[in-house]
């Protein structure tokens, strides 16, 4: 296992809901990269966190992938303990990102939606395959938004949100097997990788993740038999 004053995941027990269906989609792998023109995003090594939002009741649900809490005292509570680590994630989305992607919603037509997830990325400057150090400051990057209609196409995204802390954006062009090489290669300046997103909507948006060598060698150094398990 890794070294370091990590905290790890204990198990859990919740009110909102004990496990729901994975609220964001397994991003394949590089194997069988489609061909097409996308948006290359930096992958970052965090916690995928989710944000729920509705017209009426504003922002009211929040967990990770596989769980949901209640966006109020309690539900923080609970979340807290089910998650020792991401502690500093309510908060941190309450006081930085909740009001403005409230405004935006109700001023933007296209975000006319009976129901919004936000997806963003929780971690510090040392955190790594999901955990991290109680004392790193952490961020929140925005990486995807989800209407009734599905996620956003990545040009939309772009649009809409770049004005906030969204994950940077590597490269724009035709996915290439050179460009995979590159990016293995570590010739983009990403730590973990890079997911790339094609598709102009929801209806024909694709996904695909590339990591990086030097993340490989993490990965088998700190989980030796399990790496594949944070693999592509």
């Amino acid at each position: 296992m890794p070294s370091g004053n990590f905290l790890l995941p204990v198990p859990f027990k919740i009110k909102l809901m004990a496990r729901i269906q994975l609220v964001y989609p397994k991003i394949p792998g590089s194997k069988n990269c489609p061909s097409g023109r996308c948006i290359a995003f930096e992958k970052y090594d965090g916690t995928n966190l989710h944000w729920i939002w509705e017209p009426e009741l504003g922002w009211y649900g929040f967990g990770t992938r596989r769980d949901r809490f209640d966006l109020d005292d309690m539900g923080i509570t609970e979340f807290n303990a089910a998650h020792p680590g991401l502690e500093a994630a309510p908060t941190l989305f309450q006081t930085s990102l909740a009001a403005p992607l409230d405004q935006l919603f109700r001023e933007n037509p296209a975000y006319n939606s009976p129901e919004i997830t936000v997806f963003t990325e929780f971690l510090g400057a040392n955190s790594f395959a999901g955990m991290h150090k109680p004392n790193d400051p952490k961020q929140l990057i925005l990486f995807d938004v989800e209407t009734t209609q599905g996620i956003i196409g990545p040009e939309q995204f772009v649009q809409d949100f770049s004005a906030f802390p969204i994950a940077r954006i590597v490269y724009r062009g035709k996915l290439t097997g050179q460009f995979v090489e590159d990016v293995r290669a570590g010739k983009y300046g990403v730590a973990e990788g890079v997911v790339c997103k094609g598709g102009s909507s929801s209806a024909d948006l694709w996904m695909v993740k590339i990591k990086t060598n030097a993340y490989l060698t993490r990965l088998q150094q700190a989980f030796q038999d399990d790496w594949e398990n944070y693999w592509e």
